[in-house]
């Protein structure tokens, strides 16, 4: 995975697929249910920095990722600039 990595508290990771200032697209290691709370830690140029998401849509890909669309909680503008420019751009 490049990109932004997200370490979940609970276990497995996920990258930052596209990020916007309402949404936020990831693809994880680990399946989360609609109206599910999220918290992990990104990982991006050695910055580490906390993420909590609320999952609105979730879906099994292909691959045996989870593509998970949600909206950050409590998420700084500059944090999510800064994110907006270490996400793989185009793979949403």
């Amino acid at each position: 995975m490049s990109g932004a990595r997200v370490r979940w508290v609970r276990g497995g990771e996920a990258r930052i697929a596209s990020i916007g200032p309402d949404t936020i697209v990831l693809r994880s290691t680990v399946p989360a249910p609609p109206g599910s709370r999220l918290q992990g830690t990104v990982e991006a140029d050695g910055v580490v920095l906390a993420l909590r998401v609320k999952v609105h849509l979730a879906r099994r890909e292909a691959e045996g990722e989870f593509l998970l669309v949600g909206r950050p909680l409590d998420l700084a503008r500059e944090v999510r600039r800064y994110l907006e420019t270490v996400t793989d751009k185009g793979e949403a």
